[in-house]
């Protein structure tokens, strides 16, 4: 029981649990009136869901449906875990989903098309019949998904829907984060005959699309606040000097959790900020 615990936990990606309860952690304080709506019968909730069951919900299908292209993949060789059929960890990852339905419970209507949009993509990305990670440009596109928790977590608190430049620059961000991920994957996928975004451009071509989202992510999102934009900045910065230097970009991959939860921490204490003394 404990090696199944232990393989639940790796196929749940721990260094990857905050792109999911992250966006709510950023999203909350931006969305309540007061610091009484920040740890609420809502909230708190819905961060402990995203945190973990819907990580194992959403990986645990890929898992699933990528079995066989994964035995070429060198990064199920350390730090992720390959799909060993057990039984009750599929248990597991249905109950997770399942899980899910409560959210729907604790939130009020306006949060529920983001909520819905979730499931939907979360399953859809991996499993057939749309199984979008195998389409180039829906592969990239459907990764919005990550930002939904934190929109659905904002028109909670609020009542009202996130401002829309707010999300659509979110979605850009994921796009590029996304496709820049599958930089490390490009001849795995390749020699298992999957085709992405990243397969079709190459990895130069991948790089420039991710600079494009990024770039465009950082624009849109100075529309809501210069300085959110500005921050923003630091993601086309730091893919322009990893295409221009030695570094491999298996390596750069696994910086970015910390890159993310640094930007995140810093846009959660502002807004704080403005809760507190604006």
């Amino acid at each position: 029981m404990l090696g199944r615990l232990r393989y639940l936990l790796t196929l749940s990606r721990p260094r990857f649990w905050l792109y999911l309860a992250g966006p709510i952690a950023v999203a909350v304080p931006f969305g309540v009136s007061s610091p009484d709506g920040l740890f609420s019968p809502v909230t708190l909730p819905l961060f402990a869901y995203f945190l973990l069951p819907a990580n194992v919900f959403l990986y645990g299908i890929n898992d699933v449906f990528d079995a066989d292209v994964d035995v070429e993949n060198p990064k199920k060789d350390d730090r992720e875990a390959r799909w060993q059929g057990d039984p009750l960890v599929s248990a597991l990852i249905v109950a997770s989903g399942l899980l899910g339905l409560a959210t729907f419970a604790l939130t009020p209507r306006v949060s529920w098309p983001y909520l819905a949009g979730f499931f939907f993509l979360a399953a859809q990305y991996s499993a057939p019949p749309l199984r979008f990670k195998t389409t180039p440009v829906a592969d990239s596109v459907s990764n919005g998904l990550y930002i939904l928790p934190g929109a659905a977590a904002y028109a909670a608190v609020s009542g009202t829907h996130p401002p829309l430049a707010a999300l659509a620059g979110a979605w850009l961000w994921t796009m590029g984060m996304h496709t820049f991920s599958a930089i490390p994957d490009i001849e795995p996928d390749r020699e298992a005959g999957i085709r992405t975004t990243a397969t079709v451009l190459g990895e130069r071509l991948t790089y420039g699309y991710c600079l494009l989202c990024w770039l465009a992510a950082a624009a849109v999102f100075a529309v809501v606040d210069v300085r959110i934009g500005l921050l923003l900045v630091a993601y086309p910065v730091v893919v322009f000097a990893v295409f221009r230097s030695d570094v491999d970009v298996e390596r750069a991959y696994w910086w970015y959790p910390a890159i993310n939860t640094a930007v995140g921490t810093l846009l959660t204490l502002g807004a704080l900020w403005r809760l507190l003394y604006a």
